[in-house]
């Protein structure tokens, strides 16, 4: 019995030692370099420096007060994640320099967008009865005089043309001129010049797949929306009425929807540098593929939609080229269009007689090379659109090319059809 006693006395004992030891730092710990915890209720970091879970406000977001709530080494990982949102370069406001930029852009623009409803009839039935129609899409601002650019679609075949502003006045609007071919059209609203905020114009030569871009439209009637992306692919080919493309087409993955059609693309620092036309979807709405006009058509064509309601386009004769480091290689001339009558050259056909056997090669490489229009370099197929559609028909450029290995200067008297009649 005195035996059993004895044992649980130094049972007891040598529990209770082992308790106190568990409660005081170790030996090895201190030996290894490893910190105590501070005292209960002491301050656990040094002078100068503040404890971001006491000293963050109540109102400031979870993840910036480092957790506050959270202890324990189970939240380590957490705590590590968090503290790097410090890193973060945050501006006044509390807005990334990403933000800031997508809240500058619209700030900007967004004055400058208008929405455009539309009114008409369409025949149906049997007995071809009109039916009331009515159709929405977008447009920008481009002077104070009251010009609205937008896509020919969004108002074509329209009786009645109206245009919201972004203080939510109602203007009905006019027709101005359209060229269907490039789905680009000028209406005019007459409204106070205090009262108009033009878009400003950029330049779409110099775009790059991969940069950020902006749409402000009104999709399904929710005006003045912002969607943002990037230039996914740059040159696409866009069918737009009657077997006819449009070249250099812009293709964005920002959200485009029915009712964004006309409105502007704008590039970071609030610049137009396309035209919102259509998507790529099979059930009509946004499938994260849009494509836009570039600015470089518009800016083209603009001033002849003003002035006279209309494209005149100059004809060249030369149906197809490849866009190549020196220039431009003709690869197909229209038969007996300007450019072959006045000398230019395409791609020579070769024939080789083998016995009795005649053969016939397409010689590319034998075709001009333009370098030049009027003096200027030509290093795209938009440069020379710009150049030729400077002029009118019947007048006279003057084209550089390189023909074996030398430079050779050919004037060439340029043909001609105009575009869509003046009018609705």
């Amino acid at each position: 019995m005195l035996k059993q006693v004895a044992c649980c006395l130094i049972s007891g004992i040598l529990g209770g030692l082992l308790v106190l030891g568990a409660l005081e730092r170790p030996l090895w710990l201190a030996a290894a370099g490893a910190q105590a915890p501070p005292p209960r209720g002491a301050a656990a970091f040094p002078p100068g420096q503040r404890d971001p879970k006491r000293d963050a406000p109540r109102d400031a977001p979870r993840d910036i007060r480092r957790d506050a709530d959270l202890d324990g080494p189970a939240h380590g990982p957490v705590l590590n994640d968090v503290a790097n949102l410090e890193e973060v370069p945050y501006e006044d406001g509390g807005l990334t320099a990403e933000e800031r930029v997508n809240v500058a852009v619209y700030a900007a623009v967004n004055r400058s967008v208008a929405h455009i409803t539309t009114r008409g009839t369409r025949e149906a039935g049997l007995f071809s009865i009109d039916i009331p129609t009515e159709g929405s899409g977008s447009g920008s601002v481009i002077d104070q005089q009251g010009h609205i650019l937008t896509n020919n679609h969004v108002i074509e075949g329209a009786r009645q043309v109206a245009v919201t502003l972004s203080d939510g006045k109602l203007y009905e609007a006019r027709f101005v001129g359209a060229d269907p071919l490039n789905d680009i059209a000028v209406i005019r609203i007459e409204a106070p010049p205090e009262d108009l905020h033009p878009v400003e114009i950029g330049d779409s030569r110099g775009l790059r797949v991969g940069m950020r871009v902006f749409a402000i439209g009104n999709p399904f009637g929710l005006e003045r929306t912002l969607t943002t992306g990037v230039i996914s692919s740059l040159d696409r080919t866009l069918e737009i009425r009657d077997n006819r493309t449009i070249k250099s087409i812009i293709q964005i993955d920002a959200a485009i929807n029915p009712g964004s059609s006309g409105g502007p693309l704008l590039d970071s620092h609030g610049r137009l540098i396309g035209i919102n036309t259509a998507i790529a979807s099979k059930t009509g709405q946004s499938a994260g593929v849009g494509f836009a006009i570039p600015v470089s058509i518009v800016d083209r064509l603009l001033p002849q939609l003003i002035s006279r309601g209309r494209v005149i386009r100059p004809e060249i004769g030369i149906a197809k080229v490849y866009q190549t480091e020196r220039g431009l290689l003709i690869y197909r001339l229209t038969p007996g269009g300007p450019a072959e009558r006045d000398g230019l050259r395409g791609p020579q056909t070769r024939v080789r007689r083998r016995g009795p056997f005649v053969t016939e090669s397409e010689d590319k490489l034998s075709a001009d090379l333009i370098i030049g229009v009027d003096g200027k370099t030509i290093q795209t197929a938009d440069d020379f659109l710009s150049a030729i559609e400077a002029h009118q028909p019947g007048e006279r450029v003057v084209i550089r090319v390189l023909r074996g290995g030398k430079e050779l200067e050919i004037p060439v008297v340029l043909g001609g059809e105009e575009g869509a009649p003046r009018g609705r």
